[in-house]
């Protein structure tokens, strides 16, 4: 069923219409995970998800394979991403194709962001080179066999500084035949109303489903709205920062804006009938939302959990599933910028996609290095604050990090750029205004932990006192795929960070293994820093 008939039947019986969106998780196990995630979410009878397309068509197989799944296994309406920029025409036509033969009727089309690995935006197809085109191509080839949604920026494109253009922009994607729009995500309600008021007048008269975003973590939401250059009213900073210790308490009030941002929305005479729920791959939050709303369908309870075999011990958030009220929330605390690879939210990427800062702002920020003394000296001014990001650290390092920036400094003048790094932590309270985490009264961990680019030149001496120290173990690749490791098993975790909270198993937000490590190794996760023999390694402490 097409979505704009979904939201003009819920409009007519004056209630909500809520959808979910989900991206393509970057391992097997999270795919698998998700699926389970999916299943027992899709008992919210939600009108319709969503699955993003990553960059340049470089997550297509797997979007299509979350769509289809949802579509043919859950009975989901499903509406799939698609961007057509940095993706030749054989693509887009193959991706149309399989949409429809799964069984799919709903399109999210989208200009899309260059790859991390691209320095520019630039058309792969010149006649892809705005969303316009792409719907207009739906519309040629599928007549009106697809329903189509289009983007929309309250607070306008961070392409288009003219407001006033970017809504023009707007009104072309609908007058080339889009049936709905989806909004960017916002926490500024009233400059929403204000932009929906600007749509009506110009005659942009589709539906407008607004995107709401429940804050998952402070760390992440801050790295979000940045990259993403969302405004966040102050009074809505102030109350995060007030609790930023405490990952509960942020997530119980991400849920309550949440609510509060959709109350608002529907009694602001904006004849919104739809709400889109990002749900970072996360589970617990978006069902609280509804169930505030007083929306949600009544459950049945879970069934008994079966008996736990052999095979499921030692492995710690499968512990979660010997209890089925845990099982959507063993995964709830994504700290860091590892996780657990089994978990469908692992590494966050919805919207890290692209590159932090446009070329320009880039060159202004960071200048034109072109020798390792260059690159030296921009990774020790942002480790003593005098930058607030590098292009793959998007934010200014954490408070933690203070007591142990002086071996940092060392470190980098030494030419092992560091990219990640952690001091060792050995239970301090979960309130710790420094290295706290998680829920109130209880107690975190860590271990020493670093990440960095090192040359191949320097590479052999490294590894050699690497392997010579016991308690240390470390993982070392670079882009032409060659890999180092000093862990015999391939299977084997490192937590590097848990915490032991009341009522609570054992919370292990940071895992790093082999399946992590590889799937952040991706050539885009260099960047523009140089050649395939540059290695990235991580080397946590066993102990």
């Amino acid at each position: 069923m097409k979505i704009s008939d979904k939201l003009k039947h819920a409009h007519d019986q004056h209630r909500l219409s809520y959808s979910f969106e989900y991206f393509p998780p970057k391992t097997e196990a999270g795919l698998a995970n998700l699926f389970d995630r999916m299943g027992r979410m899709a008992r919210c009878e939600p009108d319709f998800i969503s699955c993003t397309w990553g960059a340049g068509g470089s997550t297509q197989g797997r979007t299509l394979e979350v769509c289809s799944t949802a579509q043919s296994v859950y009975g989901l309406e499903t509406l799939m991403h698609l961007t057509c920029t940095n993706m030749g025409k054989d693509k887009i036509d193959r991706a149309l194709k399989d949409a429809k033969d799964a069984g799919m009727q709903n399109i999210l089309a989208l200009r899309g962001d260059a790859p991390r690995d691209q320095e520019y935006w630039t058309p792969v197809d010149p006649g892809f080179t705005h969303a316009s085109d792409l719907v207009s191509y739906i519309r040629q080839q599928y007549g009106d066999y697809f329903c189509i949604g289009v983007a929309g920026y309250p607070e306008g494109h961070m392409d288009t500084p003219d407001k006033a253009q970017d809504l023009q922009y707007l009104k072309a994607k609908v007058d080339c035949g889009a049936d709905f729009i989806m909004t960017q995500l916002f926490y500024n309600v009233d400059t929403f109303k204000e932009w929906v008021k600007s749509c009506r007048a110009i005659g942009i008269h589709v539906p407008i489903v607004p995107s709401i975003m429940p804050i998952p973590t402070y760390q992440s939401f801050r790295r979000i709205i940045n990259l993403c250059s969302v405004q966040v009213p102050k009074p809505i900073l102030d109350a995060l920062d007030a609790i930023k210790a405490d990952d509960q308490k942020v997530k119980d009030y991400g849920v309550d804006l949440a609510v509060d941002m959709i109350r608002q929305i529907r009694d602001g005479g904006c004849g919104i009938s739809g709400i889109h729920i990002s749900t970072l791959n996360l589970e617990r939050s978006a069902k609280l939302i509804l169930e505030k709303l007083g929306v949600a369908p009544k459950q049945a309870p879970p069934a008994a959990a079966a008996p736990v075999t052999d095979s499921n011990k030692g492995f710690a958030p499968w512990s979660a599933i010997r209890d089925p009220a845990h099982m959507e929330n063993w995964d709830e605390f994504p700290n860091g910028r590892y996780g657990d690879a089994r978990s469908p939210a692992f590494g966050e990427n919805t919207y890290g996609a692209s590159l932090p800062l446009p070329t320009s702002k880039a060159a202004a920020k960071w200048g034109h290095p072109t020798t390792p003394d260059d690159i030296t000296r921009l990774f020790e001014k942002y480790i003593l604050g005098q930058l607030n990001s590098l292009p793959w650290c998007e934010e200014p390092l954490q408070t933690e990090t203070e007591t142990i920036q002086q071996q940092l400094i060392q470190i980098n003048r030494n030419r092992y750029w560091t990219v990640g790094s952690q001091p060792a932590v050995n239970g301090a309270p979960s309130g710790d205004a420094v290295y706290g985490w998680g829920p109130a009264n209880g107690y975190v961990y860590q271990k020493a932990f670093l990440e960095c680019f090192v040359s191949d030149k320097q590479l052999p001496a490294l590894l050699d006192r690497l392997k010579a120290d016991p308690f240390v173990t470390f993982y070392a690749a670079n882009r032409k795929g060659d890999f180092v490791t000093n862990v015999e098993n391939a299977e084997a975790q490192n937590a590097v960070t848990w915490g032991v909270f009341p009522g609570k198993e054992i919370v292990q937000p940071t895992i790093i293994e082999r399946v992590s490590f590889e799937s952040w190794k991706r050539p885009m996760d260099y960047g523009q820093i140089g050649s395939s023999s540059m290695h990235r390694i991580a080397r946590p402490h066993s102990c």
